[in-house]
């Protein structure tokens, strides 16, 4: 059992100045793994390590044991995870009650992904945000690497992207799952093999484009040899493949077609005035993330869009 005095006494009272070991325990704790909890931290798994062993050591007693299945609290790390949430909980309220004394007018920075920005953001997303912020929010609409470049450049304070970046400046944190189809403007198997796709005249993306990476990647498990495909051109963004398809001729025996996410279709699809296919034994998900710097780990602003973004809201 933790004693009164481990946490309350003139030592533990230090301890609780720095809040940061306490914050790395919860996330082991939720994250029921120290590498999982490394990438949300956006920390090594060795640093994760070294916090949950200064806290071991600091209490005397043994907090957590590792399985390999996860991890499991011993009775100490029961009690201590209770006193966390706690503590948590008061630092939220605080931080809240310190931008309203501030009330520090700014214009939050979020930058999003084509598809993201204008496509899967639902349109009162952003109003809605301002309010739970209390300032004004700024839409930067660009590529995932430009996104990346402006975070790293503090130049945006957070992103939506379709990549996962590994970099020691940044914490990403995944959101939502996305799917890939195929489309085009006249009607198309709804399921196609891999024969198919030679039959189609292709509007293509960019290289470079998270969107190509992952269609290359299901392409070259199907074997299917993209440089034989009939191109018809290559663009740079979600907005350029629709209108582009959409303009195209209406062949129906060698349609043009694209790949996009379904978000970006799914209105149109509904309306039947775009058709949408499936690869046989395929399906093309990936995944879309919230990143920020590392350094805006403890913003307030950060931290309340990002528990607003994974809450379903936007």
């Amino acid at each position: 059992m933790l004693r009164h005095d481990d946490m309350y006494g003139k030592e533990g009272g230090r301890m609780l100045k720095d809040f940061t070991k306490m914050e790395t325990f919860l996330t082991v704790v939720r994250e029921r793994s120290f590498s999982r909890a490394s990438a949300k931290l956006g920390i090594s798994q060795p640093a994760v390590t070294q916090q949950i062993k200064f806290l071991e050591t600091y209490l005397d007693t043994k907090i957590i044991e590792r399985k390999k299945n996860g991890i499991r609290l011993t009775s100490a790390g029961e009690e201590l995870y209770k006193i966390a949430v706690r503590l948590e909980k008061c630092i939220h309220e605080a931080e809240g009650d310190i931008l309203k004394i501030i009330n520090k007018k700014i214009t939050f920075r979020l930058g999003t992904s084509f598809t993201i920005g204008n496509y899967v953001l639902p349109g009162e997303c952003l109003n809605t945000l301002s309010q739970v912020i209390n300032n004004d929010v700024k839409l930067i609409v660009e590529v995932s690497q430009k996104i990346v470049e402006g975070i790293k450049d503090h130049k945006i304070d957070l992103g939506l992207i379709e990549a996962h970046i590994a970099d020691d400046d940044l914490v990403i944190r995944e959101w939502r799952e996305d799917e890939l189809v195929v489309f085009s403007n006249v009607p198309i198997p709804k399921i196609l093999r891999p024969e198919d796709l030679y039959e189609f005249k292709w509007v293509c993306r960019e290289e470079g484009s998270q969107t190509r990476k992952v269609v290359q990647e299901v392409f070259e498990e199907l074997g299917v040899a993209c440089r034989d495909f009939n191109v018809l051109s290559e663009v740079s963004n979600t907005t350029a493949v629709l209108q582009t398809v959409k303009r195209s001729k209406k062949d129906k025996e060698h349609p043009t077609v694209s790949i996009v996410s379904y978000h970006a279709i799914a209105e149109e699809v509904q309306n039947g005035t775009l058709y949408e296919a499936r690869l046989q034994g395929y399906t093309m998900r990936r995944k879309f993330y919230i990143v920020y710097h590392k350094d805006n780990k403890h913003n307030a602003y950060v931290n309340n869009t990002v528990d607003f973004i994974l809450s379903g809201k936007c």
